[in-house]
């Protein structure tokens, strides 16, 4: 499993140079995929223009076609699996320090509720609103090349406006009319953005409590209701998509991955991995065809 660090590094597969903090793809057809998983850096915005992809995201399969699009978070692990012949694409990447320059709410991103099966959603819209976030991409991809005084700010505001525009298109399709209480909402939030940066040193529901400043009891009510899992599970998922990430480098030993998840033994890893994906780390690397 390839585990790139930057967005540079995640675009040289295509033989993309980008020394900047979004790409805007040309629309182009594209006949070659990383064949590995690997664990996306960035946020993405993908739109499907014509003919149909296979693709696998946190270990569940999906198959988008035209007039879908795929929104995605950093950490959220993709592995390309089957297109048609006639499959095109036009997607954006860009990375959040970038967007969020100069706003005060560090989870702005996280309010509009892009993010439906924890880090993604892939959703069928209209051919109509399919080509509003088409002609934006384009309007950016248009403003992005002139080298102006506001050209930054000028992209920032476009991107906002793409996410914004998603947004209302998944609200409507949904028509989901719950009303999340905000500092509930907010909790959740914190809870995961902490268990992204301290999951490799801590796993506990004590510790993200003490962080968060609540009670076990009032954390695992608020995580429950707003994401149908307990804080457990949440802790667990992540802690087995990191698992994912390591044993894709055949590099790193199995006694060496465990040491880095903080597990007790090698067999105490084996375990934790085996109940969740029914196989152990050395037959998931022969079933990859991971080999050092």
């Amino acid at each position: 499993m390839v585990t790139y660090e930057n967005l540079h590094d995640t675009l040289s597969f295509y033989s993309i140079d980008c020394h900047q903090s979004y790409y805007i793809s040309s629309g182009n057809p594209i006949f070659e995929f990383p064949k590995a998983p690997f664990r996306m850096d960035y946020y993405a915005l993908c739109i499907c223009t014509a003919g149909e992809i296979s693709i696998e995201i946190d270990r569940h399969q999906y198959k988008v076609e035209a007039d879908s699009f795929l929104i995605s978070a950093p950490s959220t692990i993709v592995k390309f699996l089957k297109t048609s012949n006639d499959f095109m694409m036009k997607l954006l990447f860009f990375d959040k320090n970038f967007l969020i320059k100069n706003i005060s709410n560090p989870f702005i991103i996280e309010k509009m509720d892009l993010f439906s099966k924890g880090s993604y959603s892939i959703v069928k819209t209209t051919e109509k609103n399919s080509v509003l976030l088409q002609n934006l991409l384009d309007y950016l991809k248009k403003k992005s090349r002139k080298q102006g005084k506001f050209t930054e700010e000028i992209v920032r505001t476009i991107i906002f406006n793409l996410l914004l525009e998603t947004a209302e298109m998944m609200e409507k399709k949904n028509q989901i009319g719950s009303e999340k209480e905000e500092g509930k909402k907010d909790l959740y939030l914190k809870f995961s953005k902490l268990i992204r940066e301290n999951i490799r040193q801590h796993r506990t529901v004590q510790f993200y409590a003490n962080a968060l400043c609540v009670s076990n009891k009032y954390l695992i009510e608020v995580i429950k209701k707003a994401s149908g899992k307990t804080p457990h599970e949440v802790i667990d998922e992540t802690l087995l998509k990191e698992a994912y990430v390591m044993l894709g480098n055949p590099e790193v030993t199995i006694s060496e991955v465990a040491f880095e998840l903080q597990f007790n033994s090698a067999s105490a890893f084996g375990r934790f991995f085996k109940k969740h994906t029914s196989l152990s780390p050395s037959e998931y690397r022969i079933k990859e065809n991971i080999q050092s």
